[in-house]
């Protein structure tokens, strides 16, 4: 599976540039970028070509402080259409094929079901935009903790949206991290969801640190992903603990896992365990 870099968080301290340069030199060869707005797109394309870098990733923009998205907030449709467009620009200039749907904090006197209707028919509506780019909108549900008040904290969750939506461009973002998080059995709810997943992440749960490929569940959740023909991305959405490029010492750990040229006995009992 193959890994993209999120510059959102790998590399601090550096601006965006660097961080691209940084990652090409570490051997990443695509990348995610959360909020890439501040860029004007035909420049950020030049930019990721001189490194060699695909952009796999983008969310939609956040809103006001603290809303956290707007497509499942009553009564912001035009302004979620209008960040959905700044988006498109980025794609379109980047080649960029994702992007991650943000829904938003609800304010506390906001019926649920209002919000659900409400993101259903933005979805549908931002739907028939990008799909004929070549886009896929993605969902993600997000942990209590760091999130508390988002539209959704659990897969099953966004999952339910995605199939009454029921577009093949509408799909999951599937974040190891936000599932540990909530505590939630690993391999069950991939297991659960993997119809619908378009895009992965990982990080440690403990301070969304470098992914802990000693992690058990961690590492049967990799070989079941793996199992099951999953072709996507993988992106490292992770807080560096000290120095990002000597952090990446997990990826060793990983190509031993994974990379290997035959099926192990173990990574073909995950794929039975998870059809």
């Amino acid at each position: 599976m193959k890994l993209a870099a999120n510059l959102s968080l790998l590399y601090p301290g550096l601006d965006l540039q660097e961080r691209m340069a940084m990652a090409a030199r570490d051997g990443f060869h695509a990348v995610e970028i959360l909020f890439p707005y501040e860029q004007d797109p035909s420049l950020l394309a030049g930019q990721l070509q001189k490194h060699g870098l695909k952009l796999v990733l983008i969310n939609t923009p956040v809103g006001q402080h603290g809303e956290k998205g707007l497509a499942g907030l009553p009564g912001r449709d035009l302004e979620f259409m209008a960040g959905l467009e700044r988006a498109l620009n980025i794609c379109r200039a980047t080649g960029c094929r994702s992007i991650h749907v943000m829904a938003g904090i609800p304010p506390d006197d906001t019926d649920q079901e209002s919000c659900r209707s409400t993101l259903i028919g933005n979805l549908r509506k931002a739907d028939a935009v990008t799909s004929a780019h070549g886009i896929t909108l993605l969902l993600e549900a997000l942990n209590r903790e760091d999130m508390p008040g988002y539209f959704y904290h659990l897969p099953s969750q966004a999952a339910d949206i995605i199939k009454t939506v029921a577009s093949p461009s509408v799909r999951l973002q599937f974040d190891f991290y936000h599932c540990q998080r909530e505590q939630l059995d690993l391999r069950q709810t991939l297991r659960e969801t993997l119809s619908l997943i378009h895009h992965v992440q990982f990080a440690n749960p403990q301070h969304r640190h470098e992914p802990n490929l000693d992690d058990a569940e961690v590492r049967a959740a990799l070989l079941a992903l793996q199992a099951s023909g999953y072709q996507g991305w993988l992106g490292c959405e992770y807080r560096p603990k000290n120095d990002t490029s000597t952090g990446l010492i997990w990826r060793k750990a990983y190509d031993a896992l994974l990379n290997s040229t035959h099926p192990t006995p173990q990574q073909e009992k995950h794929h039975k365990e998870i059809s």
